[in-house]
């Protein structure tokens, strides 16, 4: 089966209200453009320089995710184009986002990033202070970003349960946030191994790379 083939397959897997982004970081063009030929129009990249330069040789229609972790001193570099940036997990990355946002007339949209998993390597807000920011007067005072939702990476297990338990743990700090931030609708949750499991916890928004390019080969 080819990128179209899994591509296809995979989104008439997928239920109604639940958007795919295909996640394409360190693969060629090429195989970007056939899953464009194919339909799909959301591309994930986690390096910044890496989506610059897709940006610059594909179509124009197409909406960038930015879903690694981010530096500060790369804001400026994607601002002008990113439609969603899904790893925010501070209050001075989104003070750098709005002020890059507004060199640009834009506002940018954003994920505030939910810490669910068990792992120290893993970044993001816990649900005090991800509702302490949207309610500080810091907050208020960006203009030029949106708080579209929340993303979350769950544990890195085969515990079905552990990854369900914090799964259902990111809906609910959406539900919370929602209440004190109108406008919310994204829930990121959910890669190739999981994300069956992540829509059935109210994942609106999944990652996938793997099931639709195949095995990640990094030099």
């Amino acid at each position: 089966m080819g990128i179209k083939e899994r591509l296809l397959k995979l989104k008439s897997l997928l239920p109604k209200g639940v958007t795919l982004v295909a996640v394409s970081k360190t693969k060629p063009v090429t195989d970007l453009m056939q899953a464009y030929d194919a339909g799909q129009r959301i591309f994930g990249e986690n390096k910044v320089q890496e989506m610059v330069e897709k940006h610059q040789q594909m179509p124009k229609d197409v909406q960038w995710h930015m879903i690694g972790h981010l530096q500060r001193n790369k804001v400026k570099y994607m601002a002008e184009f990113v439609d969603l940036i899904h790893g925010v997990d501070s209050l001075k990355l989104l003070t750098e986002i709005n002020k890059q946002a507004k060199k640009h007339d834009r506002v940018i949209n954003c994920l505030l990033q939910i810490k669910i998993a068990s792992e120290d390597t893993k970044f993001g807000f816990n649900r005090e202070d991800a509702l302490a920011l949207i309610n500080s007067d810091e907050f208020q005072d960006l203009k030029h970003i949106h708080i579209s939702g929340v993303m979350g990476m769950a544990s890195f297990t085969n515990e079905t349960k552990q990854v369900k338990t914090e799964f259902e743990n990111l809906k609910n700090i959406f539900d919370t946030l929602k209440k004190n931030q109108p406008g919310m609708e994204i829930i990121s949750m959910g890669m190739s191994g999981d994300y069956q499991l992540a829509i059935s916890c109210g994942s609106t928004m999944i990652r996938v790379g793997s099931h639709i390019f195949g095995a990640r080969h990094y030099t």
